[in-house]
């Protein structure tokens, strides 16, 4: 007679899917430093996605990363050290400074997007194709709509 064999425990599935986003990031900044990009860590990734294209204030960056506007303000002071952002004037609020990318800050995004398809294409070489689409249609079925969230520094506050 078969044995059947028992789902495993509920806990198991968020440590695995924790477990395969860390390994994901873990190597994306390895491979980083080793392109001269060396002090990126996982927050400032969040608050370069956080900036965007055309830049925000440190106000909505905060919002964005679901921090405090000093917690933010602190990320922006390490970002712009390490030279990925710049303060500027707004020309839509002379009150306001917005906060935006530096040609590094584009460069570090460039590197991670092109660093991101190298780790997939390696989890391809060892799943295969199907499962890893199949794995990514998965989620995208269980995973609400909304846009992919930056906020994950707050949510782990």
């Amino acid at each position: 007679m078969a044995e059947v064999s028992s789902p495993p425990p509920g806990f198991e599935l968020p440590l695995l899917l924790f477990a395969g986003f860390r390994s994901l990031i873990d190597e994306l900044h390895a491979e980083l430093a080793e392109r001269g990009h060396p002090d990126v860590r996982p927050v400032h990734g969040f608050a370069l996605q956080a900036i965007g294209p055309y830049g925000t204030s440190a106000s909505e960056i905060g919002r964005r990363l679901g921090v405090s506007k000093q917690a933010a303000g602190k990320t922006v002071d390490r970002l712009a050290g390490l030279g990925y952002v710049e303060r500027a004037d707004d020309p839509a609020d002379a009150r306001r400074k917005l906060i935006r990318l530096t040609p590094r800050g584009i460069d570090v995004l460039t590197q991670s997007a092109e660093i991101f398809d190298h780790l997939r294409a390696r989890w391809v070489a060892t799943l295969g194709a199907e499962r890893v689409a199949e794995v990514e249609s998965s989620l995208r079925t269980v995973v609400p709509e909304t846009a992919f969230p930056v906020d994950v520094p707050g949510w782990f506050g």
